[in-house]
Order: C-alpha cells, then structure tokens, then sequence
C-alpha cells in the first residue's frame, strides 16, 4: 500500500490509530471544594498537562506507524555524471583463440592459454569497466552469428560478470561483422539519448560486407549519433590498417582494411587503435578511458528503504519529556513524604 509517497507492509495497523485518544480519557482528578476562590488560576499547569497528551498521543501514534513497516519503494532516479554509453563488441571466432603478441609466425598458430587474445581482451575490458562508475554497459559477441548477451545497464557486477563468461570456451570459425555491428546499434533503438554513444569494438580481423550490409549500418549508426572505437588485435606484426610504402601486396585486400575505410567513410566519429603487444592493447584503453567523460545523463537504481527508524526516533524523542515528566512527579511525592 502506498500512502504519503511511502510502501507499508502492514497497512492494518492504521486501524489500531484511534489508541491514540486514550491519554485524553484518564480518570476524573477534578476535586470538590467549596469556594472556588480557593482554586488558584495556574496556566502553566495546563499547558504542561496538554503537552504531556500530545506527546502520549504521539508515542503511540509513532510505534503504531513503525510496526507498520514503511518504505520507500525501490525507485529510479537520474543524476549527471561524467562518461558515456558503451556497447563492448567482442570477436569470439575461432582466431580469437590464437596467442595475443606473439613474435613468430609459427606462433600465431599456436594453443594458447591465458596469453589468448580473448583473455587478454577480457582481462584490459574488465579493468576498463571497473574504473568508469558513471558507464552503462551492454554486451554483444559475435562468430558465426551474433547474440546481445546483456542490454545496456548500469549494473557493474553484470557487465563484469559477462565478460568473465565470455572468455570460457572456443570460438566458432566464421565472422559475422555486419550482423554484430546492426546488433550493437539496436541496443540503442527506443533509448533517450543521455550523452556519448560508443560501440567498443575488439576484434582481429574484419570481414566483406554487401553494399545493402554497410548503407544500412552508415544509416542506422548516423541516426543514432553513435561512434565507433576499434581495437584491432593485429595477426600479423608487419600488417597495419593503413597502407604503407613498404606494403605487403598480401595484405592489400585483407578484410580488416576493407572493414577500417569502411567505417572512415560513414561520416561518424572513428578511431581505430591497432594493438599488437600488450603495452599497446592497454595504451589503447587508457586512452579511451580518458577521452570518453562527457557529461552524462545517469539512470540510478536507488533500492528499498525501510523508514521504520524515522517513527522509532520520533516515539524515542516523544517519551523522553514524559518519562522526565513522570521522574519530577516521584521526586515530588518524595520530598512531600519526608
């Protein structure tokens, strides 16, 4: 039951409020005499005994209330803070597996344990999180298909606790970019826009998109005022996003190059970060980390809070005159006695 903007557990405890009236029914003390000039006028008196009513009135009005249980009811309230909204978009294939900054090419093939390129991923995302209180987070992987594991929250503990899941596992072997970036838009759609809109890409390769793929991305992430940021874990150390003088004829029409004048040409905020030793992967997030704090609008979840104490200290504070009260009236009959 909600009354005066507070949840009561037990609302039928108000029907017990008329106990309130019993200080005002005590016994007749009134005395006979027989000339009432005897009868002093004494004001002070009765404004002692009134205030001792209502303070009697209002200790039981005060417990009563408190047994009732009342609460503000858990609520969302929003403040402004400093961040952004953040879609973290993580390559799960089956290449993501492979060693993370290896030296030799045999390497990039080889089994890797905690030195794999998702749990590195894992390990830099995690503490990325945790230092961006003001954030709200989603979750996208993608392979062979994409899944939004978590939609845009605020809770830590579930973004943290995704990003632990999604390091358990291999990969699939297919690469399915477009999807995943359409996946990460839609978690924006139907959403005010609070401030900053970010899509976190990590990943270590690209893929060949259709001309209807990217018109329907450039069209979707422009509406939306998003950016984008990718981590590009590099497969090779020679290979960069950029062409060079020096290029490798191998990589001129390797999907990862295709993918970056892709997003270059969509007419929206990009920087591509190319990692290719762990020192770059967590200069790369450092930087993010600092250039992502625009004021923000932020949705808090404020929980359930009991409100009992507030009639508790009320009754407390009520009572401590009439217990005074009732000391000074003992004291009297004392010294009257002696």
């Amino acid at each position: 039951m909600m009354l005066f903007g507070l949840e009561w557990a037990y609302p039928l405890m108000f029907l017990l409020l008329p106990l309130a009236l019993l200080p005002w029914f005590n016994n007749n003390l009134d005395k006979t005499v027989a000339w009432t000039a005897l009868v002093p006028h004494d004001p002070l008196s009765r404004t002692i005994s009134l205030t001792l009513k209502i303070l009697s009135s209002v200790v039981i009005i005060a417990l009563l209330l408190a047994v009732a249980s009342p609460a503000i009811p858990e609520r969302t309230v929003e403040r402004f803070g400093e961040g952004a909204e953040i879609v973290l978009l993580l390559d799960r294939s089956r290449s993501m597996d492979d060693a993370f900054a290896v030296t030799t090419q045999a390497a990039n093939y080889s089994v890797a344990g905690d030195n794999s390129k998702r749990r590195v991923a894992r390990t830099y995302l995690t503490e990325f999180v945790k230092k961006r209180p003001d954030d709200r987070f989603g979750f996208v992987f993608f392979s062979t298909n994409s899944i939004n594991l978590l939609p845009l929250t605020y809770s830590k503990e579930a973004i943290l606790n995704t990003i632990e899941a999604n390091s358990l596992g291999k990969g699939l072997s297919d690469t399915n970019l477009a999807d995943a970036l359409m996946n990460s838009a839609l978690m924006f759609e139907d959403q005010p826009y609070r401030g900053s809109r970010i899509v976190l890409l990590v990943s270590d390769g690209g893929q060949l998109m259709t001309d209807e793929a990217m018109e329907l991305i450039t069209q979707r992430y422009k509406e939306m005022n998003l950016s984008i940021y990718w981590i590009y874990l590099k497969a090779r150390q020679g290979m960069t996003l950029e062409p060079s003088e020096n290029d490798n004829i191998l990589y001129t029409d390797l999907p990862e190059r295709k993918v970056h004048e892709f997003f270059k040409s969509i007419g929206i905020p990009y920087r591509a970060f190319e990692a290719g030793s762990l020192e770059e992967f967590a200069d790369a997030m450092d930087e993010i980390d600092e250039q992502q704090y625009q004021t923000l609008i932020v949705e808090e979840l404020v929980p359930h809070e009991p409100k009992a104490d507030w009639f508790l200290w009320l009754a407390l504070l009520a009572m401590l005159p009439l217990a005074g009260s009732h000391l000074y009236s003992y004291w009297g009959v004392r010294k009257a006695h002696e």
